[in-house]
C-alpha cells in the first residue's frame, strides 16, 4: 500500500510541474542523492558517550577567533544559514521581511572600505525556511527581489515538528510545498519507529520521502535527536535516513528539550563518514536549535572542518537552521567593522602607514572571491 500510495504521488508531481503552474520551479531539477538498499550491517555500533563528548569538546576549542577574523568567521556563518521563521503567527508580511533580510542583511556601504562592491551580492543567507502554508509568500518575495537563484526556499513538511500524522497526509504536505516554490524540503522522521528499532520500517517511509521530491527538492531529514533516547539511536536513524536517500542530516526542529550539541553532532559526523567510506555518497550535516551566537556557530564550523574538512563548509554540504544567528552576526559585523574604522583613524592621526584594511580585505574576501570563481 505504501509503495502505491508513493507512486501515486510521484506521478501526481509530474503532472503538476508543467508550464501552467505558476508557482513552482519546473525548469529545473537538482542533483540530489539516490535511493540505496537498506543494509543491517550499516547499524552495528558502539558508542561511548563520554569519550563522543570529550572528542566533541576539545575539537570544539582548536579554533579561538577575535578581531577580523572573527567578522569573516560571521560572514562565513551567514552563508551558511537556513533563516527560519516557524512561528503560529507568521504572516505574509513577516515572511517578506524575513527573505529581504536574508537577500540583504547589510546595507552595502558598510564595507566599502573593505569589499568591493562586485563581491556583495554574495553576502546572503544560504535559503529561508518556513511552513508550507507560507511557501508561496516567500516564492513570491524572492521573486520580485530577483534572489530565487540565490536564496532558495526551505520548508518544514511530514507533520512539523511532532510527524504524529498519517503517511499519506504527510507526503502531500511535501508536495504541496514543492508545488508552492520549495526546493529544499525538511522532514521530521517516525520517532516512534526508531525507538521501536523498526529501522526497515522507517527506511520505507523516508524512501517515500525521497520519491516525493524527486529530483525538484532537496531532502533534510530532521533525526529530533532529543527524542531518541540513545547515541546508538541516533547514529542508526542517521543511518537509515542515508540509505533512504537523505541529502542532509539535520538534528532537530529546534522545539525538543535537548537541540543541536556537538556530541551528538559528532556521532552523526561519524555516521556521514562511514557511510560515503561504504558507499562513496555524500550527505550533508545541518544542527538546528540552540545556535545563537557567533561563537556557537564557529564551534560546529571547527568541529566540521576538523573531521569532515573544509570542503564540507559550504552551502552544499553545512547548513545552520536558526532564527536569532543573524542578530548576534549583525552584531559582531558591525561592531567588528567599527572597530577597524577607529583603529584605522587612530593611525591615520599619527601620520602611520594603515595595514589593517588590507589585512581585512584579505581575511573577509577570500570565500567570497572563491564563490565567484566557482561559479564562472
Amino acid at each position: 500500500m505504501q509503495i502505491v500510495i508513493g507512486e501515486m504521488f510521484a506521478l501526481a508531481l509530474k503532472r503538476r510541474f508543467s508550464k501552467n503552474w505558476t508557482y513552482s520551479m519546473d525548469s529545473k531539477t537538482l542533483v540530489v542523492n539516490k535511493t540505496l538498499p537498506f543494509d543491517p550491517a550499516l547499524l552495528m555500533v558502539n558508542i561511548s558517550l563520554r569519550q563522543v563528548e570529550e572528542i566533541a569538546i576539545s575539537i570544539s576549542k582548536r579554533c579561538m577567533v577575535s578581531g577580523v577574523n572573527e567578522i569573516a568567521w560571521a560572514l562565513r556563518a551567514l552563508m551558511l544559514t537556513d533563516l527560519t521563521t516557524l512561528a503560529g503567527d507568521d504572516t505574509r508580511a513577516n515572511v517578506r521581511r524575513l527573505c529581504v533580510r536574508a537577500c540583504f542583511p547589510f546595507e552595502p556601504q558598510l564595507f566599502d572600505k573593505y569589499f568591493e562592491r562586485t563581491l556583495l551580492p554574495d553576502i546572503h543567507c544560504a535559503s529561508v525556511c518556513v511552513y508550507p502554508a507560507r511557501v508561496k509568500d516567500a516564492y513570491t518575495t524572492l521573486e520580485q527581489l530577483n534572489q530565487l537563484d540565490n536564496v532558495p526556499i526551505s520548508a518544514v513538511t511530514t507533520g512539523f515538528p511532532t510527524g504524529q500524522y498519517g503517511l499519506q497526509t504527510r507526503l502531500q504536505e511535501i508536495s504541496h510545498a514543492i508545488l508552492a516554490g520549495a526546493t529544499e524540503i525538511d522532514v521530521v522522521i517516525s520517532r516512534q519507529l526508531a525507538l521501536l528499532g523498526d529501522w526497515k520500517a522507517l527506511y520505507n517511509e523516508v524512501v517515500l520521502m525521497r520519491s516525493a521530491c524527486g529530483e525538484h527538492a532537496l531532502l533534510k531529514t530532521i533525526l529530533a535527536i532529543g527524542e531518541l533516547g540513545t547515541m546508538e539511536n541516533v547514529y542508526k536513524a542517521a543511518m537509515v535516513c542515508m540509505m533512504a536517500g537523505a541529502d542532509f542530516l539535520k538534528t532537530s526542529t529546534g522545539m525538543e528539550i535537548v537541540n543541536a550539541t556537538l556530541s551528538v553532532g559528532l556521532v552523526m559526523i561519524f555516521a556521514i563518514q562511514e557511510f560515503k567510506r561504504r558507499t562513496c555518497q555524500i550527505v550533508g550535516i545541518k544542527p538546528a536549535g540552540g545556535i545563537r551566537t557567533v561563537r556557537d556557530a564557529i564551534a560546529w564550523m571547527t568541529l566540521v572542518n576538523e573531521t569532515l574538512g573544509n570542503r564540507w563548509l559550504t552551502r552544499d554540504r553545512f547548513r545552520f537552521g536558526t532564527t536569532g544567528l543573524l542578530n548576534d552576526i549583525e552584531k559582531v559585523v558591525r561592531d567588528g567593522v567599527a572597530k577597524l574604522e577607529r583603529e584605522a583613524a587612530e593611525k591615520a592621526s599619527q601620520s602611520k602607514p594603515i595595514a589593517s584594511e588590507a589585512c581585512s580585505e584579505d581575511a573577509m574576501c577570500k570565500e567570497l572571491r572563491k564563490k565567484q570563481q566557482e561559479k564562472k
